[in-house]
């Protein structure tokens, strides 16, 4: 069984990273300036209400965006130079979302693949690598069926081991599991937490469940309504691996009640 992570050097920091999107009636504020720093390795949830910015810090990190002010830093390195992003340190990010976004004419391993097709890998390599994914991702025997041929759980398998298919250091997920049903979601947070523990990347991860932040996090950053400012970061003290046991201890369940009364009251 293993320990929480130790203070590692951080990998992804930002520095009085600020958003306003530009409208007709003046910009919208979706981000205050932040200040956040997540060490490699780690394991760290987003949390707070709808509109809090969540998903806007996350598109930051991954470079999706570039922010109105203040520094993004990926491995001490400043992501954005000017109007141009650093592609060496984005090819270190990875990105999956509430929908899989799968190819529905390519096979599951040819979709998997397609990032190493895309970085000029030879087929017999990048179909080996799309393999040993599915095997991870606990998908192996459906590598050659089309994706409207899975659930949607095992799409969401499929596009976690797409995203893992060039070994990015950062995985970024925005509600991967949302549109889940309740048993299939505890299913995934068990086997994104082994897949984590296997790959050893850092995982920043978009949640609106309360308990699934819980379950999953090293850390728990809450943030508040718009503009999105860091209530606090919350360090979660259970070992690893953790199981549904865990859900129904105290300390468990004490957590979940205090963020969700501090929800409410920021909200």
């Amino acid at each position: 069984m293993t320990q929480p992570h130790e203070p590692r050097a951080a990998q992804i920091e930002l520095s009085a990273v600020e958003m306003v999107y530009p409208t007709a009636e003046g910009g919208v504020h979706a981000l205050a300036p932040t200040d956040l720093a997540i060490a490699r390795g780690e394991f760290v949830v987003l949390l707070g209400p709808s509109g809090c910015g969540k998903t806007t810090m996350l598109r930051l990190i991954g470079g999706l965006m570039r922010p109105t002010g203040g520094i993004v830093g990926i491995q001490q390195r400043p992501l954005w130079h000017g109007e141009r992003r650093d592609a060496a340190l984005v090819q270190e990010l990875a990105m999956v979302f509430q929908d899989a976004n799968l190819f529905p004419w390519f096979t599951v391993e040819e979709n998997i693949a397609m990032p190493l097709k895309l970085r000029g890998s030879p087929k017999a390599e990048r179909l080996e690598r799309a393999r040993a994914l599915c095997e991870l991702v606990g998908i192996s025997g459906f590598e050659r069926r089309w994706p409207r041929e899975l659930s949607g759980g095992m799409r969401q398998r499929a596009a976690i081991a797409r995203a893992l298919s060039y070994e990015p250091d950062v995985l970024l997920m925005d509600e991967p599991f949302g549109a889940l049903d309740a048993m299939t979601r505890e299913t995934m947070n068990l086997e994104l937490q082994r897949i984590w523990m296997e790959s050893g990347c850092t995982v920043v991860l978009v949640t609106h469940s309360i308990s699934e932040a819980v379950f999953l996090a090293d850390r728990i950053v809450l943030l508040t309504p718009r503009p999105g400012r860091i209530d606090r970061v919350l360090p979660v003290p259970f070992p690893r691996p953790r199981d549904f046991d865990l859900t129904t201890t105290h300390d468990y369940q004490r957590i979940v009640a205090a963020l969700r009364h501090r929800l409410e009251e920021i909200s």
